[in-house]
């Protein structure tokens, strides 16, 4: 049996610039702060007489797939925006 192998199409887009490692932590953490503040300050009524751990799980439960499937993609485009901006100037 013969493959053939179509062309690949040749685009003259730049590849997208991958953030420094530096700049992904600084825009995690800037995700993840807001998200557990304002969780633990959501939580804290009703789990007054919970196990920390028990906080600790249901808290992360919530913000680590907010923080990774919606904040930080937003954050992340938000950066390039500004970089492709800046380099336009």
């Amino acid at each position: 049996m013969s493959t053939s192998t179509a062309p690949v199409p040749v685009t003259d887009a730049p590849a997208p610039v991958v953030p420094s490692v530096h700049v992904r932590a600084a825009i995690t953490w800037l995700a993840i702060f807001p998200l557990v503040s304002i969780g633990m300050l959501l939580l804290a009524p009703i789990s007054e007489s919970w196990h920390p751990i028990l906080r600790a799980l249901v808290l992360t439960a919530v913000v680590v797939p907010l923080a990774v499937y919606v904040v930080v993609p937003r954050l992340l485009r938000l950066h390039a925006a500004m970089v492709r901006r800046r380099a336009a100037r």
